[in-house]
Formats: C-alpha cells, sequence, structure tokens
C-alpha cells in the first residue's frame, strides 16, 4: 500500500492522476496546506521541504520507500509499475525532459502569476513580468503539441500527467491575465480535451475532496 500526502493544489493531484492511471493501490492522507500541516515534524519527516506531495511505499522490495518532489514521485511510480514512461531510449528520456520542463517552468510561472494577481496591492511589474513568461512557454507547449500529440511524443506519460493540473486549472481561473496571443491555443485545447477525458484524469482531480 502507498500512503499519499497530499493536497488540493496542482502539484498534489500530479500523484493522485497517476496512482489512479497506474492501479496502484493507495491511501490518502491530507496535509491541510492552510492550517500548516506541512510544517509538522511528521510531515518533514517525509518531505523535508516542507511542500506537499510525499508518498510512503510501503510493499516497496526491501522495505519502504519514502519520496518527495513530484517529478521523483512519478518517474518512480512509472518505473514501479511498469506505465506511462518508457524503460529507456529517446522517448523515455523526451519524457522526463518534458517533465522537467514543467517543474522547473510551467508550473512555478503559473504559480507565481497567479500569486501576484491575486494580491490586494497588486505589482504590475511582477505580473507583466510572470504573464508573459507563462505565454512564452504555453506558445513552447502548443508548437510541441503541433508536433507530437503528447508533450513525451506518440505515448500518453508522466509528462502530460505533470502538466494536465497546472494548464487546466490555470486556463480555467486566470487566463485573462495571460498575453491575448496566448490564451487561445488550438493543439493545446485538443491536448487539454484528450488527458482531461481520461477517466483516471477525472477522478484524480479530486483528490482530496
Amino acid at each position: 500500500m502507498i500512503d499519499l500526502y497530499t493536497w488540493k493544489t496542482p502539484n498534489g493531484r500530479k500523484i493522485s492522476i497517476m496512482l489512479e492511471e497506474t492501479g496502484l493501490p493507495y491511501t490518502v492522507k491530507p496535509v491541510d496546506l492552510g492550517a500548516g500541516e506541512q510544517q509538522k515534524p511528521e510531515f518533514l519527516a517525509i518531505s523535508p521541504n516542507g511542500k506537499i506531495p510525499g508518498i510512503i511505499d510501503h510493499d516497496a522490495p526491501g522495505g519502504p520507500v519514502t519520496i518527495f518532489e513530484s517529478a521523483a514521485i512519478l518517474t518512480y511510480l512509472a518505473d514501479k509499475s511498469g506505465q506511462f514512461l518508457a524503460p529507456s531510449g529517446q522517448a523515455r528520456y523526451d519524457a522526463l525532459a518534458w517533465l522537467a520542463w514543467q517543474v522547473s517552468g510551467l508550473g512555478p510561472m503559473m504559480g507565481q502569476l497567479g500569486y501576484f494577481s491575486r494580491q490586494k496591492e497588486r505589482n504590475e511589474g511582477a505580473i507583466a513580468r510572470y504573464s508573459v513568461e507563462t505565454g512564452r512557454l504555453l506558445h513552447v507547449m502548443e508548437k510541441r503539441l503541433t508536433e507530437v500529440p503528447y508533450l513525451g511524443g506518440q505515448e500518453y506519460s508522466i509528462a502530460d500527467v505533470a502538466a494536465y493540473p497546472w494548464v487546466a486549472v490555470f486556463l480555467s481561473m486566470m487566463k485573462e491575465i495571460l498575453p491575448e496571443d496566448a490564451r487561445e491555443l488550438p493543439a493545446l485545447a485538443k491536448w487539454l480535451e484528450t488527458v482531461g477525458a481520461r477517466p483516471a484524469v477525472q477522478h484524480g482531480m479530486t483528490i482530496p475532496a
């Protein structure tokens, strides 16, 4: 059994989607970020950075394995299940590269743009900076998706699992603060529809409720 420590954020929902996709058995351990539960010693023992998600795999060979950071967890679950990440070769590293792109660029830029756009005292310089960069990254994604159906290439992978919660939530709530040319991207829209139609994605996006 895998314990999933998570909350209602895009980063958390990456892992619930992946667990639903793989069919690996898991239990949900909510970590209420608003109540500061991410700073409790018992959670910091799992995730030293005080961020969700984290997992403990009690069924790992050789004894329990504890992992924090969404990219590491997704890679682990893919390797454990033998799904959504090629075992070797170009396809594996393409998926890992786009996973790294999401966690190092797209997610942080969307997060910063969302943060500054919600403040009562608006920092217009910060909003403009993160809006332009988020728009640029969405165009990078659009170009990729005009060439192949999924971020990793021809097959759905952990790169798509990582990107979907961020893009779906952001575009549903904050599209208007993007540059106009980044608000309607056809290949990206098709990808959102395709990935969003997967039952595991739909269920994973509701966890925790």
